[in-house]
């Protein structure tokens, strides 16, 4: 069960081998300072669908609100990832 009160969360794909995975990630932006402080998170999903054959298609964010005060802003990523040689 995902921890919702963690500072990123990112859902799992099916595992399937379907022609599209679309994933999101929640990023939380730090209080002090610019960017995120998870950005990592972020890259590993990326490279995790890179090692099965997947490209980044398509990325979108949103903003989901404050958590609070010192909590800093999060993001929501929604990212499509496409199987490469799928139109070969």
């Amino acid at each position: 069960m995902p921890n919702y009160t963690d500072s990123s969360t990112f859902s799992m794909a099916s595992g399937k081998d379907h022609p599209y995975v679309v994933l999101q990630v929640t990023l939380k932006e730090k209080f002090f300072g610019t960017g995120s402080g998870n950005l990592t998170e972020l890259e590993d999903a990326i490279n995790t669908q890179a090692a099965k054959g997947y490209r980044l298609h398509t990325i979108t964010t949103a903003n989901g609100g404050s958590k609070g005060f010192g909590g800093g802003d999060r993001i929501q990523a929604t990212l499509v990832f496409e199987k490469i040689g799928m139109h070969a």
